[in-house]
């Protein structure tokens, strides 16, 4: 069975943290992952950037992606993404420059414009919530670097970015989609406000795309948690940690490790956390095989996206893996068998 067979499909892995393990673990699994990713067929593995959150490993995606790079041979490589108003444009500009000269061809930068969660995190990374609204500004002086033609700094060169290009993506969170679209750049866009909201701001990108040196045409990329497993409830188990952790982090403040299904289904919950736990468990993508293909396909029609990410995070990684082989065997990504994906 194969669905979508001209559509990309590629993993965006957080290196979520899981009790009873530390997040030097959940680094190394990252980059574990990553060539089992490659073996059944992936396009792209990209990673995160979050700072001070104690369910989270990856801080630094740019050093975590050379790890998974140098740990894969064909897996294009890159960022899900770096949150450019947390640094300076040139930095970012030299460390992809770094990352394009060692790994040619391979490398993704994509960027978002959140800057850091909490107020005491901005402090320490030196930024505010109004770094923010600069984001086009901040956008087309790190493009402008490879180009050479960045202004802000005119006699500033990025060593070794300047003349390379490596592929841009704008996440979308607020005004993103109309970022990328003046930017001629390709959007990655998640159903955070609701599928229609979703569609609406796919449908404005494409209206007002602007092609550029970095894009002929509006590519969009639709992200999303698929949970694919033997039968309907197995599927739904697999997205239980996740939706305990946002529950959680609604109301006490902190996003914590992954706990085991198990371990979440003997927990009392107040009556908010239980509302907390089941509306993050609403508008994901679960199910069999022909479950999760008839979705696919209804969202992929309505959506007419390029290419989909999957952003499926869960406390079991032996299912988590297996729900990414038959996600991989029902798109037609790989006709390799199971121990060949375990052995890499």
């Amino acid at each position: 069975m194969s669905i979508a067979a001209t559509t990309p499909f590629s993993v965006l892995d957080r290196s979520r943290t899981r009790e009873g393990h530390d997040a030097p673990q959940a680094l190394r699994d990252t980059v574990r992952f990553a060539g089992r990713i490659e073996a059944l067929g992936y396009h792209r593995f990209w990673v995160s950037e979050h700072h001070s959150v104690p369910g989270v490993a990856g801080s630094a995606p740019a050093v975590l992606a050379a790890a998974v790079a140098a740990a894969t041979s064909t897996l294009r490589v890159g960022t899900g993404g770096v949150m450019l108003p947390n640094h300076q444009p040139l930095v970012v500009a030299e460390q992809f420059g770094v990352l394009e000269s060692l790994f040619p061809g391979r490398i993704d930068m994509g960027l978002g414009r959140s800057v850091g969660f909490t107020d005491g995190i901005r402090r320490a990374l030196g930024r505010d919530k109004q770094d923010a609204d600069d984001f086009p500004g901040q956008l087309a002086e790190l493009l402008g670097y490879f180009t050479g033609t960045q202004t802000a700094h005119p006699q500033v060169h990025a060593r070794p970015a300047e003349g390379l290009r490596v592929p841009a993506f704008v996440l979308a969170t607020g005004k993103g989609a109309r970022v990328a679209a003046e930017a001629g750049l390709p959007l990655v866009i998640a159903a955070v406000r609701g599928e229609d909201a979703m569609l609406r701001a796919i449908e404005g990108y494409r209206r007002d795309f602007r092609p550029s040196g970095w894009g002929e045409r509006p590519y969009v990329v639709v992200s999303g948690t698929v949970a694919v497993a033997a039968t309907t409830e197995e599927a739904r188990r697999l997205l239980l940690p996740e939706a305990w952790s946002t529950a959680y982090s609604r109301t006490h403040g902190t996003f914590p490790p992954l706990r085991s299904v198990d371990a979440i289904l003997s927990t009392a919950m107040t009556a908010r956390e239980r509302t907390l736990f089941e509306d993050a468990l609403r508008g994901q993508l679960y199910g069999t095989e022909d479950e999760v293909a008839a979705g696919l396909e209804k969202l992929l029609a309505r959506s007419g996206a390029d290419e989909y990410l999957v952003t499926t995070s869960t406390y079991d990684r032996a299912a988590l893996l297996d729900s990414y082989r038959r996600l991989a065997a029902l798109t037609g990504l790989t006709a390799l068998t199971g121990r060949q994906a375990d052995s890499t």
